[in-house]
């Protein structure tokens, strides 16, 4: 899969949420029709915890995965259980084979840990590309004090976060 790597996801995993809208938002006028930009802004919504912007947005990506896996992430944080559970059940019956990393995401912002490091698994045995993300991911980063997330950092050569001032220290 093909993921832009611009400024407003990796700001998004920093949470540095206002600055992160601004980088977006220029994407978005800059190419108004590109895929993802509003994939990004869903998830900056999703943090800031607004159910109803996370919707919109995720409404105005373009069709496909990307718009799909929006629906599915902005879904969880709204009201309607059986709207988020029907999106997570489309996103893996279309997405299961080629972006499990999706799926590892939705599941994390259900609080899901058990399946959120199956489907992290499966993606890392499909090789999906969105592993890269995994360090600045706001959704799977809730697990960064999980020995699990540790050790799947190490076992895919990414970096684990805090490995670096534990090395300092001792």
């Amino acid at each position: 899969m093909h993921r832009r790597f611009a400024r407003g996801p990796y700001l998004s995993g920093q949470n540095s949420l206002d600055e992160a809208e601004r980088a977006i938002r220029r994407a978005i006028e800059l190419q108004s029709g590109a895929t993802s930009n509003y994939y990004v802004l869903t998830i900056i919504e999703i943090q800031r915890g607004s159910a109803q912007g996370a919707l919109a947005a995720a409404k105005r990506e373009t069709p496909g995965f990307f718009r799909d896996s929006a629906l599915a992430l902005a879904l969880q944080i709204g009201t309607v259980r059986s709207a988020a559970d029907g999106a997570l059940k489309t996103l893996i019956e279309k997405d299961a084979n080629s972006f499990p990393y999706a799926i590892a995401e939705v599941y994390a912002l259900r609080n899901d840990a058990r399946a959120t490091f199956e489907w992290l698994d499966r993606a890392w045995s499909s090789r999906d590309t969105g592993i890269v993300i995994l360090v600045y991911d706001p959704f799977i980063l809730r697990y960064k004090d999980d020995p699990r997330f540790a050790a799947f950092c190490r076992k895919v050569g990414l970096p684990v976060p805090g490995d670096a001032a534990a090395r300092k220290s001792s």
